[in-house]
């Protein structure tokens, strides 16, 4: 019998630790939402529509409080029914992730049609560059190519965005610049891999994104063709995954911009079809 590999014991000891937090915080979860319709009351002075607007807005956070997705413009005052802080700019709100919403997030990527398309499309494109040539060819080669891009996507997500964000308290969101010069944000952007926000509020070292990217690289030995198994590789891969994170937050920083220009010139006809298409919200223009 083979003696277990020192990656796979520690990806289960992060397991074990995982889903020890998840069951705190899906219990945190629960009694947050028997107390956040109570909490939800419209301050004094607002009128009928700014009520109305205001609980509209908290009513819609309070059923989605798991999002990816950070807005521009995060609305005053922050979501009631979890303890707010604010950075040290005083300007923006902030809501930690429970550990279930970063489970949450996980599932709900994890589950999405654009995880699959997209590793189709990464595994055509390695075939037709002969990436991992011991995987031979034909159905049966894109077969395991698409299989091996999937597992990478899905376990550095697991390990990333919910297992060591939820261990070590940070936060997986990408938070948008508040600079103004195009410089300043793709700065801002590139720097992420390496500063996040912890669930306290307040940027730190990006341990769970290193730790991550260390942890699926040397996991993807497991699965991956012998020849690919060298410590050489492993660090490429372990780069590799730096720079695509790097490049990830250049286009969340602005991909909003992109939607706001394409939303101004775009031709009336081509809204009207964006509309009827079964696009998420927050990936419509």
């Amino acid at each position: 019998m083979r003696p277990p590999n020192a990656t796979h014991v520690l990806l289960v000891t992060i397991l074990i630790v995982a889903m020890q937090s998840l069951a705190v915080g899906q219990a945190s979860f629960e009694r947050i939402e028997k107390v956040a319709p109570s909490s939800t009351t419209a301050p004094e002075g607002l009128g009928d529509n700014q009520a109305t607007s205001l609980h509209g807005t908290l009513d819609q956070a309070a059923t989605s409080p798991c999002r990816l997705i950070v807005p521009d413009a995060i609305p005053e005052p922050a979501v009631l029914g979890e303890q707010a802080t604010t950075t040290k700019s005083g300007t923006w709100p902030y809501t930690p992730l429970s550990a279930h919403c970063k489970f949450h997030i996980f599932l709900t990527t994890t589950y999405s049609p654009y995880t699959f398309v997209s590793a189709a499309f990464q595994a055509t494109l390695d075939q037709a560059q002969d990436q991992w040539p011991h995987y031979g060819g034909g159905t049966q080669g894109w077969g395991k190519r698409f299989g091996a891009t999937l597992a990478d996507t899905e376990s550095r997500r697991f390990i990333q965005t919910f297992a060591l964000s939820t261990i070590l308290h940070q936060d997986p969101r990408y938070f948008p610049s508040h600079k103004r010069s195009f410089i300043s944000r793709s700065r801002y952007a590139a720097t992420r891999v390496l500063i996040t926000r912890s669930d306290g509020g307040y940027e730190t070292f990006n341990t769970s994104e290193l730790l991550g990217a260390v942890f699926t690289s040397s996991l993807q030995n497991s699965y991956y063709p012998r020849h690919d198994r060298s410590f050489g590789e492993t660090m490429n891969r372990f780069t590799g995954a730096l720079i695509s994170d790097a490049t990830g937050n250049l286009l969340r920083e602005f991909t909003p911009d992109l939607k706001r220009f394409f939303r101004k010139h775009a031709p009336k006809k081509i809204l009207r079809i964006e509309e009827k298409l079964p696009i998420p919200a927050d990936d419509k223009p």
